[in-house]
């Protein structure tokens, strides 16, 4: 089941009433597990890549000691409004950026320096990718094929270009290529074709707009899945970057960990998870060496360990939150 159809068709009912600031309620998958798999130190200095509504945050927090530090980080303006609640604790600095680029933010703003000026690394990152059930919950965020709204899709709204203008100008091949290779969507030419129909005649500017033209170009339908789900999905990754954002950030955290500091991703969907697991297993096996060329074990250089197993959802997790059953942890330790 993809990560769209898992976070937005099987939130259950109670969780889906919005809480206060106008912010949906969000239940924090793996929370225990993920942060455990810091393995927190209570004087450390820790990177919540994806500060979210601040699940993840709350409970690292509790762990830290009055010398550790937690540096929050979301793209998302709503994600700044949530962090307010931790604006009294001086253990707490919430940045509004993508987490692909906060190693440069944090250098140039002093955040890897102690108090005595010396250059300092993170003990730990957590990041919980893809989007949340509060950005599915609100209509006019564009992320949901079951609510109309204005079709934007943007994390940040504050930058880029929309799912709105990108689905009105992209050619047909583009846009093939997006639902194909972000979506894994067989009827991705179909799709694109009925799109670029459909604007000729009026301008895509919805959310039900755009699921109805998806759904009329599905020769087949799924009964378990909406015709829309996957692409969607593809719409919201390219636009947002997603999968390039990770990359840099997986590019990064050699330079940005401490030795012995951890490095705690969950994935959503197997596009992102394939990146994880290929970052870990690369960083922990070292670079590949022909076969007939003589080297020793301890000659190869590696950079991490993997810890333990992928960690999924328990049946109790899943049980009472849905949204879980696709969800993969994946943890590893800087060397």
């Amino acid at each position: 089941m993809s990560e769209m159809e898992n976070k937005e068709s099987n939130i259950e009912p109670e969780n889906r009433n919005l809480a206060t600031q106008g912010l949906g309620k969000h239940i924090t998958v793996l929370l225990k597990e993920a942060v455990d798999g810091l393995n927190i130190k209570s004087d450390g200095l820790y990177l919540d890549g994806t500060f979210g509504r601040g699940g993840h945050s709350e409970l690292i927090l509790s762990q830290l000691g009055k010398n550790g530090r937690l540096i929050g980080v979301d793209r998302d303006i709503q994600a700044e409004q949530s962090a307010k609640r931790f604006q009294n604790d001086s253990r707490f600095s919430f940045i509004h950026h993508d987490f692909a680029g906060i190693r440069t933010v944090l250098e140039q703003n002093g955040v890897l320096k102690n108090s005595l000026g010396e250059t300092q690394k993170l003990d730990g990152i957590l990041l919980d990718l893809g989007v949340s059930s509060p950005q599915l919950d609100q209509a006019d965020r564009g992320f949901s094929f079951s609510k109309d709204g204005p079709l934007d899709m943007r994390m940040d709204t504050t930058q880029g270009i929309s799912a709105k203008d990108w689905v009105n100008s992209a050619p047909i091949e583009e846009m093939k290529r997006v639902i194909k290779e972000y979506g894994e969507e067989k009827f991705a030419l179909r799709i694109a074709r009925g799109i670029a129909e459909e604007r000729e005649k009026v301008e895509i500017n919805s959310t039900l707009q755009l699921a109805k033209i998806i759904d009329q170009a599905c020769p087949v339908k799924d009964k378990f899945k909406h015709p829309a789900t996957r692409s969607f999905q593809a719409i919201r990754i390219f636009i947002n970057d997603e999968l390039g954002q990770l990359e840099k950030s997986l590019a990064d955290m050699s330079e940005l960990l401490n030795t012995g500091g951890r490095m705690s991703i969950i994935s959503f969907h197997s596009l992102e998870d394939r990146k994880v697991k290929r970052f870990i297993k690369r960083a922990s096996t070292g670079e590949p060496i022909p076969k007939d060329i003589p080297i020793m074990a301890k000659d190869i250089k590696t950079e991490f360990k993997k810890i333990g197993k992928a960690i999924k959802a328990s049946a109790e997790e899943i049980k009472s939150n849905r949204r879980s059953r696709s969800a993969i942890l994946r943890i590893a330790e800087r060397l």
